[in-house]
């Protein structure tokens, strides 16, 4: 059996809110996997939330661009990373982001069609170029992924979050409204809405968007929870029911309390707009990326290797 650390208690605290015992438990009974101890606890009632934030741990740049087309509007983000945060406010390499930005706005913010196209200046592939730059900063970079969203009639707002430059930071967030009514108001609307994802960070735009085994997981750990309780059958699956639903209310956009008023659905938001804007308002699509997520790089405790070193002498 896996050895059980602090680094991994404290790391499943921070992801469900459970206390320290109950977390060192968890690890012991699930042989130290932590995911696996995250359903265990929630199982027992002993994790706070269902959602926990993605491993953040690459560096680098998020950009984004924006273009208007007659009455419609395109966006794109893209995500390029680096090895240490100093290449963040390297200009050469900001200005690298905010040009691959522009092209994948060019071919709808797709990934392979963005590192396939003609760099600006050099005709090379934006693959190409980066491992040009790779060679002039020194140090390693990868371009990740973008992505891309529009509308024939409406807009298309932008933000970002722990911006370093124009259009570059940590979390880059597209909004694509549709609707015939007043460009200016909209862009209000729509940039609020991108504040209020890249705080929340929604997993989805509706319910039927959401990942299948996702939903069977969030479902069957809300069963076994429910079964605890030892009521009948028809109270559990009420419970299982309610148990959906406020997980729902997690993490689909349109169900979540707006920030901006903490009070009112994202929904209703929307709907309430139309009397503002003048016209029927819909959330066609979003994107939002956050340097790094997913991604796991590995650390290390300096001052301990430092220790080791010497008793090792």
């Amino acid at each position: 059996m896996a050895e059980v650390t602090a680094a991994m208690v404290k790391a499943l605290r921070d992801q469900t809110g459970a206390g320290m015992m109950d977390c060192k438990s968890a690890l012991t009974e699930t042989a130290g996997d932590i995911e696996v101890a995250v359903d265990w606890l929630r199982k027992k009632g002993l994790a706070k939330a269902a959602k926990k934030a993605g491993r953040v741990a690459a560096e680098g740049l998020v950009g984004v661009a924006t273009v208007v087309e007659g009455a419609g509007a395109r966006g794109a983000v893209v995500e390029i990373n680096s090895e240490t945060d100093f290449v963040a406010r390297n200009e050469a390499f900001q200005s690298f982001v905010s040009e691959v930005a522009k092209i994948a706005l060019s071919v709808g913010g797709d990934t392979q069609k963005t590192a396939s196209a003609k760099f600006p200046g050099t005709g090379n592939p934006v693959s190409d170029e980066v491992t040009n730059l790779v060679a002039k900063i020194g140090e390693n970079l990868a371009f990740r992924r973008a992505a891309g969203v529009a509308v024939e009639t409406g807009v298309v707002a932008a933000y970002v979050h722990n911006q370093t430059a124009p259009g570059l930071g940590k979390v880059g967030v597209l909004v694509a409204l549709e609707s015939a009514g007043d460009k200016e108001k909209l862009e209000t609307l729509g940039r609020q809405l991108a504040m209020h994802i890249a705080a929340t960070k929604p997993l989805a735009l509706t319910e039927t968007e959401l990942d299948s085994a996702l939903l069977d997981r969030e479902r069957a750990i809300h069963a076994e929870k429910a079964a605890q309780s030892g009521k009948p059958e028809a109270v559990i699956q009420k419970m299982v029911e309610g148990g959906m639903r406020k997980y729902y209310e997690e993490v689909v956009l349109l169900h979540q309390l707006f920030v901006i008023d903490g009070q009112t659905r994202v929904s209703k938001v929307l709907e309430q707009a139309a009397k503002d804007v003048g016209a029927p308002v819909t959330l066609k699509a979003y994107q939002r990326f956050a340097l790094g997520e997913g991604i796991e790089k590995e650390t290390s405790d300096f001052a301990a290797e430092v220790a080791k070193a010497a008793g090792s002498n």
